[in-house]
């Protein structure tokens, strides 16, 4: 059974079969009150800022468009009605800090097995304890889950946690020999694998889900599971905090759960794991800048990115990556809010430019948005030379960047110079423009909801409406005024949505089930509350929703609602064979039918529902989909490094400032060779045949290596000489020889060696090897260092 966990504005909620998907909204923390424990005090509602960005002084709307809304019939409204729960959720106490003077309070920890109808309070389990409010509650693979109490650090050998591995029906109180800094991290596959960190740094490893803890390493600063039991962390030799500013941080290793430790590198400024890559800055000294390394085998071996390097003023940022490839982001110097984006090749070495220009405001948040429900759609805004932000998409995985069109029912004014559609990422969430991101899910094939503006770029002084797309992006539509909370149900058979007020309370719940073409209201409830969040069951397959909220009552103290709406009982009918039709991705309207629908490699035709069928996918819905090869192009191809697309072509030229024909790169003070005929196949790209660049030749150069040490002398008594001239002939035949001899090797060397590499026709590198080093001792080191949570890019330099 899917099931999930959250923390809901100080509330602790266990939902056995549905996930709280928080979007957006205002967090509202409640303390216990003195006067009535029976309620709790909530702080006042704060204003939503809309006007962020400069010169904006009142909010309007944009190009107006027309969108369908059908009635709800009498006998639909009944049967939504008769299933429609409303549970009241009074809580008498709540959340308070170690420090409080309140006595026997605790967390109110309630239980839901049927999808938020009804829920159980179930503090008992947990002895009625405080959960902490920041990290409190860690959900884990399968159905583990583990709770962190809110516990004083004096006077107290370690903290508490309650753990459950039966979705929260029972817990198991555990005492820990520490306290924690940061949530408990879980192996990505086995839920006994516990990884923690202590206040006072100290790695700690649980192998029984938390029963018991043993200290791994001291001075840690952060910390992430690799593949397999790979375990890397980073730590310092002196305060972590003073290392971290300098550089001075040392990546190390161990493949055994802390038996041994190897060191991989030293100077490091952070590091981070995403996908198959391991990466890490380096700050050679306290003024240099720092540099990229990147390692695709556990850290065996790794190599320099082929980057720019970042300053002081500058970051690094993953946006995103899997086995195949990695975006990256390179700050521009000073405060310029945009920096570029690069993609890498699939050994995370060579990086080519993939948008320049790239948004990445005051806040070091990124648009950078993975449309999920299409292969190879990346979505993001950039900041133009004027000023202004515009919207990009590729479909091909970071290859080229183009507008988004408008949307077809939509008509810009005549003063509008270009018009097209922008969408508000997390630089206009966090800004309070928009409520939620955009939203796509895998199994609702091509399906894309997000807020937007249209015009020639993205505006706040108009509020923004939102807007949907069937076919993965290519095409918009405009299908609800103004901003709302929504979510996809059904596999994407279903789409609800309630309107984002601000200030106002809600009662309306909004559903499509024609990929937001018409629309039907319903009044779920006769007395409007604010409204919190909108949960479903993850995984998109129910047609259950949740509204949460609160009203206030007379005396101010909240009452918390939730609103389980069950769309089943209105849509009735399974799906059959006639409700779905052939689908072809990518593809275009008047395009070569050879190559329509050919996007990385590969033309893929799916089997999706109908806009016109009104029916339940159910949950046993599987995405199904044909995949047949396309023939290869320049179009599956980068350009390598050193190399740049030319304007208004697809060809790949050398660039200007290459010194000559041979290219030569030069990774840690080894010779290397790099053969290319300045094309790259895309990562993933799947096509055969057709385009086949020929690579050219190349010469090998030493770059960086030391001079080899001159022979030690011999004596004179086993010098031997040759004073005759028989002797010296003798001697000039065997040179020439053995001269001969060895040039012929050289040649017939050269020659197979380049088959070779012709036959395989792929760069060529030498690696430089991992620096090997007993670390064991390490573990009895008395150093300590403030640690903090530890992402694939948690730090000030690898941000997400």
């Amino acid at each position: 059974m899917i099931w999930g966990l959250r923390v809901l504005f100080g509330v602790s909620v266990l939902l056995l079969g549905a996930e709280c998907r928080i979007h957006g909204g205002k967090t509202l923390i409640f303390h216990r009150a003195q006067q009535d424990e029976s309620r709790g005090q909530v702080l006042p509602r704060s204003r939503r800022d809309t006007h962020s960005f400069p010169g904006v002084s009142k909010p309007s709307h944009g190009p107006p468009f027309t969108f369908c809304r059908l009635p709800l019939t009498p006998a639909e409204h009944e049967v939504l009605d008769d299933n429609t729960h409303e549970v009241v959720l009074v809580l008498s106490t709540l959340s308070a800090p170690v420090h409080s003077s309140h006595e026997g309070g605790s967390s109110r920890l309630y239980r839901s097995t049927d999808y938020g109808k009804s829920f159980h309070d179930i503090s008992r389990s947990i002895n009625h304890t405080f959960i902490k409010e920041e990290f409190g509650v860690s959900v884990g693979p399968g159905i583990s889950v583990i709770l962190t109490a809110d516990t004083p650090v004096l006077n107290n050998p370690g903290g508490i946690i309650f753990t459950s591995t039966d979705a929260g029906a029972t817990f198991k109180f555990i005492q820990l020999p520490f306290h924690l800094a940061q949530p408990i991290t879980y192996h990505f596959s086995n839920p006994d694998y516990l990884v923690a960190l202590s206040i006072d740094s100290g790695l700690w490893l649980s192998l029984d889900f938390g029963a018991k803890w043993a200290k791994v390493h001291d001075g840690v600063y952060s910390f992430s599971w690799g593949a397999g039991i790979n375990l890397f962390f980073s730590c310092s030799r002196v305060d972590a905090v003073e290392a971290e500013e300098r550089g001075d941080l040392i990546l190390k290793r161990t493949k055994d759960l802390g038996k041994t430790f190897t060191i991989i590198h030293e100077d490091i400024y952070s590091f981070g794991y995403i996908g198959a890559f391991l990466f890490f800055s380096v700050m050679e000294d306290s003024r240099s800048p720092r540099v990229m390394y990147f390692s695709s085998d556990q850290g065996d071996t790794f190599s320099q990115a082929l980057l720019p390097s970042a300053s002081t003023e500058q970051f690094y940022s993953i946006l995103d990556g899997d086995e195949d490839m990695l975006f990256l982001h390179v700050d521009n110097p000073g405060d310029t809010f945009f920096g570029t984006m690069y993609t890498s090749d699939d050994r995370g070495i060579l990086f080519s430019k993939s948008l320049e220009r790239h948004l990445f405001d005051g806040q070091r948040k990124s648009d950078f948005t993975n449309i999920t429900s299409l292969r190879g759609v990346y979505l993001t805004n950039k900041l133009d030379m004027d000023g202004r932000i515009r919207s990009v998409i590729s479909f091909n995985r970071g290859g080229s960047w183009r507008l988004l069109n408008k949307p077809e029912n939509v008509k810009c004014g005549d003063n509008v110079r270009s018009c097209n559609l922008h969408i508000h990422g997390e630089h206009s969430r966090i800004n309070r423009i928009v409520p939620m991101l955009a939203l796509s899910e895998p199994t609702a094939v091509g399906l894309v909801i997000a807020h937007g503006t249209v015009g020639d770029s993205l505006s706040s002084s108009q509020h923004p409406d939102v807007f949907v797309s069937s076919d993965g992006g290519y095409n918009w539509r405009g299908t609800l005024r103004g901003p709302h909370h929504y979510s996809i149900l059904d596999s994407g058979g279903l789409i609800v949505a309630v309107e984002a007020h601000p200030e106002g309370q809600v009662k309306t719940i909004k559903f499509s089930t024609d990929e937001g073409r018409c629309w039907k209201l319903y009044n779920f409830t006769e007395q409007p509350f604010f409204f919190a969040d909108l949960a479903s069951e993850p995984g998109t397959n129910a047609m259950t929703v949740s509204v949460w909220g609160f009203r206030p009552e007379e005396d101010g103290q909240p009452m918390w609602v939730a609103v389980t709406i069950d769309f089943q009982s209105l849509i009735t009918r399974e799906c059959n064979d006639n409700d779905y039709e052939a689908w072809l991705a990518h593809s275009t309207e008047g395009g070569d039918s050879e190559r329509n629908g050919c996007v990385l490699g590969l033309k893929e035709t799916y089997r999706r529902l109908k806009k016109q069928s009104v029916c339940r996918n159910g949950r046993s819905f599987e995405v199904k989909k044909q995949q047949s090869p396309c023939l290869c192009t320049r179009g599956d191809f980068l350009c390598d490094y050193g190399y740049y697309r030319h304007v208004n072509t697809s060809e790949c030229v050398r660039q200007p400032n290459a010194a000559n024909k041979t290219l030569e790169v030069c990774l840690n003070g080894e010779e290397d060779e790099l053969l290319t005929a300045g094309y790259r196949k895309v990562p993933s790209d799947r096509c055969e045949g057709g385009f086949k660049p020929q690579l050219t030749e190349q010469t090998v150069r030493t770059c960086g290596t030391k001079p080899s040490p001159s022979p030690p002398a011999k004596s004179t008594s086993s010098v031997t000489h040759f004073d005759t001239p028989r002797e010296k002939l003798v001697l000039i035949l065997v040179c020439a020889g053995a001269t001969l001899i060895v040039l012929t090797a050289i040649v017939s060397a050269v020659i197979a060696v380049r088959r070779v590499v012709y036959r395989h026709r792929a760069p060529i590198y030498r690696f430089s090897n991992l620096q090997i080093r007993d670390d064991t001792a390490d573990q009895e080191s008395g150093t300590s260092s403030n640690g903090t949570a530890c992402q694939q890019d948690s730090d000030d330099d690898l941000i997400e």
